[in-house]
Order: structure tokens, then C-alpha cells, then sequence
């Protein structure tokens, strides 16, 4: 467990929160590249990190990332007109460009030269792997943009679920590299099966395993962790193990282990201390599943499960998730449809920010208590040297990282399973038990 200022260090995101800090050195996946398709469309309302911002593509497909209240008077730019290669505020006229220029300002006399002496607030922006991209932190230390461990080419097909919701990001992220959860809440949507391998089907994915009780071994990385999950397969028990290698990426990617069809990556982005944008991304080649087909699959339509915000408008904790009762009598586990939804029952079951000082940890929560240790840890190197974890060499490109499950050898070194060529040579150096992470259950 942690103590309580340990917690806040974790999750706390705000103002001048380290942890905030921490991330916005980093750049931040904000919103998807489907919210700005138009030209001087519509603005689009983000939250980060407590900062209220509006994001617009102008007339030349630049896109801008703004604070949303305008520096005159401090009205909304959402309500602003984009025309003419820049957001024009409603109130006064004032019109600023992707960069927060003035560009004009009509309701002042041009001779007065006021506007070349001020700037609004923006962030730089890129677009990569679906997303639309800002950088927040200090501009001298703004690291150069790579793709995304789910978009290693331009040509890797994407498809997305985003979900806004209101719980801190902390306890999304420990959901999403516990691997020992998914043998419970997800036994009805995650099938043992008679396979040589995970496979996905249209209504589940199926694993070759029946073991609830994974040995979990953990190897440290300058950019996170990786971490294996190993089972019984039900064939071949005892000479061979189900491998299971999550990657978390610090601080907002974790890496799934894929299946034959798609590989799987969620991202969690802040909002501020109590919300967050949850991501579920299934990649890979032509044959990857659709954008549409994917949501159907998690219960996460836009316009049907989620609204045009993608806030759930048909099943959440209010409604109690339309948990069906008689259809756990008859074998659904959970009585709730669709992966992202039983997760998130069980995040927003805890509340806003989860009290932590009252858990019991055992054995399974090697990977959450790594996730802890190594965040609170980097939270708090940043604060002191600025050093921020994820930046730092030896540097290995997020595009070559790769989350791994299959049945192997027992004498084979987990270590290595879907290890880039960067890790493969980090890996060679290290002993075979260095950088394993243990904990004791608790009574």
C-alpha cells in the first residue's frame, strides 16, 4: 500500500504538481485526428492537466492548440469563428493563429501596434497514429517527435475507442498492466480455449490457458518496465509456459499482449486529478479490425454507447452499468458487456482517486506495485534534477517496442520474448534475475 502523500504524488496532476510536471515534458496525445477532419470546422474543447484549451484545424489543415479563454476580455474561443487561417474570438473580433499570434484586432486602432506586443497561449502540435499531439512543457526542453509504438509506419492500420472518464489516471494505468485480472473480470470476454495461441473472434478473444494464477516477473527499462505473466497452457504443461509480456511505456502507454489478428495498446491521458481519456487502440496490418467493428466489439460507439464527446450516455455508474443480473446466473461473469466496460465498473467502483492506505497487496500485484515505485520514483527525480523518465539514454524509439504472448520452452528467457534489438543488447548484459520485482502478500 501507500502511504497518503505518496498517493497524492501519484496522481496528482494540476498546477505545479510533479507528476504534471513530469508529463508535460512529454508529448501528449490529446485528442484524435477525427475530432479536427474540417478545414476551419468547428473548435473542439480539451482538458489537460486541469488546463482548459481549444484545439481547431484552420483553412490550410494546420492545427492549433490554444488556451481557451481569449487574452482580451476572457471569453470562449469554442464559440469563436475559424475562417481565414486563424480562430476569430465572438466578443471583440480578436483572431489568433495556430501559434497565438494576434493577428488581427479589430475593435482597437491598428496605429496603436498592441497586438505584435502580445501572444495567446499555444502548444506546438503534431499529428501521428490517430492522434493529434501537444507539447506543455518548457519550450527549451521539448524532446523531438517520434511515431508511437502503435503506428511504427505511416501505413500501420489504427482503430480507437476513447472513452472520457471521471477517475484519476492512475488507477486506469494500474488496470490496464495488471495481467492477472483479466483471468476473472474478463473470463466471459477472454476464453480459454483449446488454441496454440491468442485468437480473436467477433464476439471474444480466446487465450490457451486456464490459469488464473500467473508467476509475474518484472524487468526494469529507462522508459518503464516489462513485465511477464506466465501460466499453465492447457496443452503441454509441463515442459512448456503461456507467455504473456505487457510493456508499459512511461507515462501514459501501456503495450497488451496481441492476439493473431490485431495488437492491442491503451493510452491514458489526464484531464486533471479526477478524469481522464481512456484510449483502447487495436493495430497491426490490412487485415487489423475495423474502426467501427472495434468499438461495436468493446460496447463503444459513438452515437450509441458514447456521445459526440465520447462520454457514455447508455450504461455508467448512475445506471449501474445495466449490470444484467439473470445473465450472470447463466455464466456471463460480469453481466456486463464489452472489455473497456467491465474495466471501467471496477475503476470508478474505487472513486475519483482511489484510497490506497487501506489496500492488502499479494503476489498478482507485482506489476502495479513496479508501476507505483517507478512513477512515484521518476515524479520525484523530476522535481529535484528535472530529469524525465522516458527521455533519457540510452534511447530506444518507441516505434520499435512490442508487448509479446505465446507458448514457448520453460527454458526459455521471457526477457527476450518481442524484445526490440535495442533491449535484446540491453538484455544480454544483465544477470538472470537483475531488475526482478517481488513483494510479499499480505495477510
Amino acid at each position: 500500500m501507500l502511504t497518503h502523500e505518496e498517493n497524492e504524488l501519484l496522481c496528482r496532476v494540476e498546477g505545479d504538481a510533479p507528476m504534471g510536471r513530469l508529463m508535460r515534458r512529454h508529448w501528449v496525445p490529446a485528442l484524435l485526428s477525427e475530432q479536427l477532419v474540417e478545414n476551419d470546422g468547428a473548435p473542439v474543447r480539451v482538458r489537460l492537466f486541469g488546463e482548459d484549451l481549444v484545439a481547431f484545424r484552420d483553412t490550410q489543415g494546420k492545427i492549433g492548440v490554444l488556451g481557451e479563454l481569449c487574452l482580451h476580455r476572457r471569453a470562449s474561443l469554442f464559440f469563436g469563428r475559424n475562417e481565414e487561417c486563424g480562430l476569430r474570438c465572438l466578443y471583440h473580433g480578436w483572431k489568433f493563429d495556430v501559434d497565438g499570434n494576434v493577428v488581427e484586432r479589430v475593435s482597437e486602432p491598428p496605429a496603436s501596434g498592441f497586438a505584435g506586443k502580445v501572444k495567446h497561449k499555444a502548444y506546438p502540435t503534431r499529428e501521428a497514429g490517430g492522434f493529434i499531439w501537444v507539447y506543455m512543457g518548457p519550450e527549451d526542453r521539448m524532446p523531438v517527435f517520434e511515431l508511437p509504438p502503435w503506428a511504427p509506419t505511416l501505413e500501420t492500420k489504427i482503430s480507437i475507442v476513447k472513452i472520457d472518464l471521471p477517475c484519476n489516471w492512475a488507477q486506469i494505468m494500474e488496470g490496464n498492466i495488471d495481467s492477472a485480472h483479466s483471468s476473472s473480470l474478463h473470463s466471459s470476454s477472454i476464453r480459454p480455449a483449446q488454441v496454440t495461441t491468442a485468437g480473436a473472434t467477433a464476439t471474444h478473444w480466446t487465450r490457451p490457458s486456464t490459469d488464473k494464477n500467473p508467476r509475474l516477473r518484472v524487468q526494469l527499462t529507462n522508459y518503464g518496465f516489462r513485465y511477464a505473466a506466465i501460466r499453465q497452457p492447457i496443452a503441454d504443461a509441463q515442459t512448456h509456459d503461456y507467455v504473456r509480456v505487457t510493456v508499459f511505456v512511461a507515462p501514459f502507454t501501456a503495450l497488451i499482449p496481441p492476439n493473431t489478428s490485431y495488437n492491442v495498446t491503451t493510452v491514458i491521458v489526464p484531464k486533471d486529478d479526477v478524469s481522464s481519456y481512456f484510449h483502447l487502440i487495436a493495430w497491426g496490418n490490412d487485415d487489423c479490425i475495423e474502426q467501427e467493428t472495434w468499438r461495436k466489439f468493446c460496447v463503444a460507439q459513438v452515437g450509441i454507447d458514447l456521445d459526440d464527446n465520447y462520454r457514455r450516455i447508455a450504461r455508467d455508474k448512475r445506471n449501474n452499468y445495466l449490470q444484467d443480473r439473470e445473465a450472470m446466473k447463466l455464466g456471463d461473469f460480469t453481466g456486463v458487456p464489452g472489455i473497456p466496460n467491465q474495466d471501467i465498473m471496477m475503476w470508478e467502483s474505487m472513486g475519483p482517486i482511489t484510497d490506497r492506505t487501506g489496500e492488502r497487496l499479494g503476489a498478482s500485484d507485482i506489476a502495479v506495485v513496479q508501476f507505483r515505485r517507478l512513477m512515484i520514483d521518476a515524479a520525484r527525480k523530476h522535481a529535484t534534477d528535472g530529469e524525465a523518465i522516458g527521455l533519457t539514454s540510452p534511447h530506444i524509439a518507441q516505434a520499435e517496442l512490442r508487448s509479446y504472448q505465446g507458448i514457448v520452452p520453460k527454458t526459455e528467457d521471457w526477457r527476450k520474448l518481442g524484445a526490440s534489438t535495442e533491449e535484446m543488447a540491453l538484455i544480454e548484459g544483465m544477470g538472470p534475475d537483475e531488475a526482478r520485482a517481488e513483494i510479499a502478500p499480505h495477510a
